[in-house]
């Protein structure tokens, strides 16, 4: 399996300072600080960027889940909200909600939360998370 990466460059203070992040692949490049990630300024944060990496495998993990059980999607949307707070140890990730909708012909939706929850706890996303304190699962079924 290929190894994928990213890089960043920080210049200046944490608040006074910027940088700029950029996927490995090149097909993404934009600018972060203090505000963007702390606050409401433009630019991403690290944050965001563990947000859609997470969105991305869980709908990925979802959408082999639901075929190997011999359902096809027609589609698979999820959203990750990262909550970044600030505690006695520091700044720590604490909670993601992973809010999905998904497309999918024949199946109930016991059957369709079960295969869900599965993928939650065992896409590589989640589990590379696994020190978040916790990652809930709504999901919404259109079939």
């Amino acid at each position: 399996m290929p190894v994928r990466s990213a890089d960043a460059r920080w210049e200046g203070t944490l608040q006074d300072g910027k940088g700029t992040m950029r996927m490995g692949g090149g097909a993404w490049e934009g600018p972060y600080s203090f505000s963007s990630r702390f606050e409401e300024g433009t630019g991403t944060n690290p944050e965001e960027l563990l947000a859609a990496a997470h969105a991305g495998c869980f709908s990925m993990a979802l959408s082999a889940a639901l075929g190997k059980a011999g359902h096809s999607p027609e589609s698979v949307a999820t959203t990750a909200a990262v909550h970044l707070d600030k505690t006695d140890a520091g700044f720590r990730i604490q909670k993601i909600e992973l809010t999905t909708d998904a497309n999918v012909p024949g199946i109930s939706q016991s059957e369709f939360d079960e295969i869900a929850d599965t993928a939650k706890r065992t896409c590589p996303g989640s589990v590379a998370l696994g020190g978040v304190g916790e990652i809930v699962l709504q999901t919404t079924l259109k079939s």
